[in-house]
């Protein structure tokens, strides 16, 4: 069984950070319809700070929690808008989870769970907000379930990731009560947020990492 160690994460980031810039344009124009227009241009620039932590011959930490601590220093220094702090505080959060080593994948729920603490204690947001937690906690939630249920890691990651997708989707029938988008309050249906979106393509990225998307689950 695989592990979350420097090895994956470099996959993760560099998963992370392609599927970001492929989508930078249509995050831009969803944020631009319920926020400023730049969601797009911080989440595709800020994953490729991180990922070009790990590209190039670039050193990398043997200590994965320091890979962490650094991508989230790479990240803040890169995003200057609200999400900036918002996924330094979930990398390092999920650094805690690997403070004491690599953890196996049969555990990547903590590592998930973890990054999504450090959102909603960041933001003061909750289920139901219309936020990227509309896309993270299903994520969680899917994993846990999928691994009691005996499920591979594999099918476990993609399982995550398709639940980020349908619960990004669902944002379009929900009122924002967090950040821009609140002040727009009705005027917010029928858009989906932009930052859970943006995490249901973090979510992929970490589930390509994991491994291939085992036939039937969409994402």
């Amino acid at each position: 069984m695989g592990r979350i160690d420097t090895d994956f994460l470099a996959r993760f980031f560099q998963a992370a950070a392609a599927r970001l810039d492929a989508q930078r344009d249509e995050l831009c124009h969803l944020d631009g319809e319920i926020g400023d227009g730049d969601h797009g241009s911080s989440m595709a620039n800020g994953f490729a700070a991180v990922a070009a932590l790990v590209r190039g011959g670039r050193h990398v930490p043997e200590d994965p929690a320091a890979l962490m601590r650094e991508a989230a220093a790479a990240f803040l220094g890169d995003v200057g808008a609200t999400v900036g702090p918002l996924y330094a505080t979930a990398m390092l959060d999920a650094a805690k989870a690997l403070d004491r080593g690599p953890l196996p994948l049969d555990r990547s729920p903590e590592f998930l769970a973890a990054m999504a603490g450090g959102i909603a204690r960041r933001g003061k947001a909750g289920p139901g907000d219309k936020t990227m937690l509309d896309a993270w906690l299903p994520a969680v939630h899917a994993a846990e379930l999928a691994l009691r249920e005996g499920a591979s890691v594999s099918e476990a990651a993609w399982r995550a990731a398709a639940s980020a997708r349908a619960g990004a989707e669902a944002t379009a029938t929900m009122i924002a009560s967090r950040g821009r988008a609140a002040r727009l309050k009705e005027r917010s249906l029928g858009h989906r947020d932009p930052g859970a979106v943006s995490a249901a393509l973090i979510l992929e990225g970490f589930a390509e990492a994991v491994g291939p998307r085992p036939a039937g689950i969409g994402a």
